[in-house]
């Protein structure tokens, strides 16, 4: 029977209830033990799905050590994330950082998501007519590549060249190369133009 009167009196009294109304008994403890174990482990998940539910057991533990954080986060995420921000060359983030470990993971992970949707749309726009998608009146033989026109045959490399037919410079790595003078022909080597 509803009397009218609210049975809460204070704001420690409500939160008390509303506690013991929704919230696990030992959620910490439980919050412990998933932090201890592996079933908090990414899996399949997307980082932030990941990060999401580490975020709620580490609030449940009360866990505030950036090292100890850190370590639970690293151990957690795909073997191929931790193995990309671990060996990172520049940028990698302290083991006392939490939140640079975070970042990291977002951005590997990002990237990876978005080069799997790009590989997904490559493939789809690059994959060639099955035999029963083309129509009937087409000849296959439409479809065969041109067949390409054998490449020059170069100079002959034991020949020895007089100095003004060889010009030297530097490529852009520092090495030394040789150019031969298009204009010189020699009537033992033959050049096909």
């Amino acid at each position: 029977m509803d009397t009218g009167i609210f049975p809460i009196q204070s704001w420690a009294d409500f939160e008390q209830q509303f506690q013991s109304q929704f919230f696990l008994v030992n959620a910490e403890a439980d919050a412990v033990n998933a932090l201890e174990g592996s079933t908090y482990y990414q899996g399949n998940r997307t980082v932030d799905d990941y990060l999401d539910s580490f975020l709620t057991l580490v609030s449940d533990t009360g866990y505030t050590d950036p090292r100890t954080l850190v370590v639970k986060f690293h151990r957690g995420l795909r073997t191929n994330i931790q193995g990309q921000i671990a060996t990172m060359p520049f940028g990698r983030p302290a083991d006392t950082d939490p939140e640079a470990w975070y970042a990291a993971a977002r951005r590997i992970d990002q990237a990876r998501l978005t080069n799997e949707a790009f590989q997904s749309t490559l493939r789809s726009t690059t994959t060639a007519p099955t035999r029963s998608a083309l129509p009937r009146s087409t000849p296959l033989s439409m479809f065969r590549l041109p067949q390409s026109t054998p490449p020059p045959v170069p100079r002959d490399p034991l020949r020895l060249y007089r100095p003004e037919e060889c010009l030297w410079t530097w490529t852009p790595s520092g090495r030394r190369a040789l150019h031969l003078h298009e204009d010189v022909i020699d009537a033992e080597s033959p050049i096909i133009s």
